[in-house]
């Protein structure tokens, strides 16, 4: 086999690839675990040389897999959780783990921008607002925190940057991680010198901009060695992983939303126009002249898994004897729970929360537990609580008039069956799951092939997915998640306050530690 291609997704929680050949066909996959750092409150971190070295044992599983050599593979696109924060030295090193998208350690610092910076001004110019995500409060919580690794820093980059840098020696910036660190002015999509000045930073440090289907270089000699690829293999400029995902499951029409159950929750909306609400984030479509509206909440997949990881061992065992997943054991379990668990509802900040608050110090909270409950209402509670969220962005989008057309799932969440379901009961609208969607890899892959003209449309992106039968919402239900999503949305109100107190009196107490450290 020839003319094959090949994507690389950093993600969250893995890092993962694929091999796929034109006519419509996935050749084969491979993933690695990625840990995430989280030693402090709110504090995301992960370690790039894990990345990387995720990266090259992906890609030799993956030449094994497919019985090909590096020779057989014409491009390689890689995706990536964006704006990760990664910081090189002089010889092009990392000088610490990267500082993740939802790392929520920065509240002071946020507070420093708002009192420094007009945000109807600072709005107009990149088309969002001052919140977590920005690279700004990162570098200024660094310059306060750790000011010998700022002093050190020559290179900026993003995670898919940086594994693209890796395999090529070659220094560039996608436009969406550009655009989403707060720092291009959205009118030119160009670096802006006021901006990067609020981050501490020189031009000099931020490499060009390039579109994500640009060819970035070809793979060199050293990381040839590394992962079996052919020195010379075109390498495109990147891919946003939400982008690149949302592009791999058919988000191209006007009205076209997708809600992606990964380790964190995106919400993505097509649209032909560049809007922007203060609430969301906007990105450039990988389909040039489109963009794309979106929000992503801080936590999805990762707070299920870290409420199994930790509360559920009773369940695994339970589910290792029947020979299941423990996943799909309380799924079971949760299915049989009236909507509303009985009562309890959780916000799910763990981390505090991305769009559309854009509140780092907001927190976890379980409200209505009694001594009847049990792991499954918690269980199922997290899974209402996940969709809540999602119906808060589509929310935004009916405010601002924008006609939602159909409703995608896709990702690991979304093969939960009891999951789609509240997902419809709770948005009162068809949710459809897509099937065969191996994740962003997906599209980096196809990205990077229309780079190297192996299609010639962008819609042929459909031979590599299906779409799965609607799962229909059901009136009753829906009535009683009314109700409950009103709870949702005014316990965040009502706490709003409380939450900095909590902070305070954490970093107050011996031993106690903040957000901000």
């Amino acid at each position: 086999m020839t003319g094959l291609l090949l994507g690389i997704d950093v993600g969250t929680t893995l890092t993962k690839g694929v091999v796929i050949e034109p006519g419509g066909r996935l050749v084969a996959e491979a993933q690695r675990p990625v840990r995430l750092h989280a030693e402090h409150p709110g504090w995301a971190e992960e370690d790039t040389e894990q990345w990387w070295a995720n990266t090259q044992e992906v890609i030799r599983e993956l030449l094994d897999r497919s019985g090909i050599d590096g020779t057989s593979i014409a491009a390689v696109g890689v995706s990536g959780m964006v704006p990760a924060l990664v910081l090189l030295d002089g010889d092009g090193r990392p000088l610490r783990r990267s500082i993740q998208q939802n790392d929520a350690r920065t509240d002071a610092e946020i507070a420093e921008l708002r009192a420094l910076v007009d945000e109807e001004w600072f709005f107009a110019r990149t088309g969002g607002s001052i919140n977590q995500q920005l690279i700004a409060p990162k570098m200024r919580w660094l310059a306060r925190h750790e000011p010998e690794v700022v002093s050190e820093a020559r290179t900026v980059l993003g995670s898919y940057d940086y594994v693209a840098f890796r395999l090529t020696g070659t220094l560039g910036i996608e436009h969406n991680w550009a655009l989403e660190s707060g720092m291009v002015d959205l009118a030119s999509a160009t670096w802006d010198d006021e901006l990067v000045a609020l981050a501490g930073l020189r031009r000099e440090q931020l490499p060009t901009v390039r579109a994500s289907h640009e060819i970035l270089g070809g793979v060199h000699a050293e990381a040839a060695v590394a992962t079996g690829l052919a020195v010379g293999t075109p390498v495109i400029a990147g891919v946003a992983d939400h982008v690149a995902s949302a592009f791999a499951a058919g988000v191209a029409e006007d009205g076209d939303l997708l809600i992606k159950f990964g380790g964190a929750g995106d919400v993505l909306y097509a649209t032909a126009d560049a809007l922007t609400d203060r609430r969301l984030f906007i990105d450039h479509h990988v389909i040039p002249g489109r963009f794309l509206l979106n929000g992503c909440m801080a936590t999805s997949g990762s707070l299920v898994a870290w409420y199994v990881d930790n509360f559920c061992a009773e369940d695994r065992s339970a589910a290792q004897a029947a020979g299941r997943t423990v996943y799909s054991y309380l799924d079971d379990r949760a299915a049989d729970l009236p909507p509303g668990s009985g009562g309890v509802v959780l916000l799910p900040y763990f981390l505090g929360e991305k769009t559309p608050l854009h509140d780092p110090l907001a927190r976890g909270t379980l409200v209505g537990l009694g001594l009847h409950h049990g792991r499954q209402h918690v269980f199922r509670a997290i899974l209402e609580a996940v969709v809540y969220g999602f119906r808060h962005h589509v929310d935004v989008l009916v405010e601002r008039g924008l006609p939602v057309r159909r409703v995608l799932a896709s990702d690991g969440g979304a093969a939960s069956d009891v999951w789609l379901q509240i997902a419809a009961d709770v948005l009162g609208r068809p949710v459809t799951r897509v099937l065969r969607h191996p994740g962003s890899s997906l599209g980096a892959a196809y990205v990077a092939g229309m780079a190297v003209g192996a299609f010639d449309r962008w819609e042929q992106i459909a031979d590599f997915v299906g779409l799965d039968r609607p799962v229909e919402p059901r009136s009753r239900q829906r009535d009683a998640y009314d109700a409950f999503y009103a709870i949702y949305r005014d316990l965040y109100r009502r706490l709003e306050e409380l939450y900095p107190r909590l902070a305070h009196a954490t970093a107050n107490a011996p031993g106690g530690r903040d957000a901000t450290f």
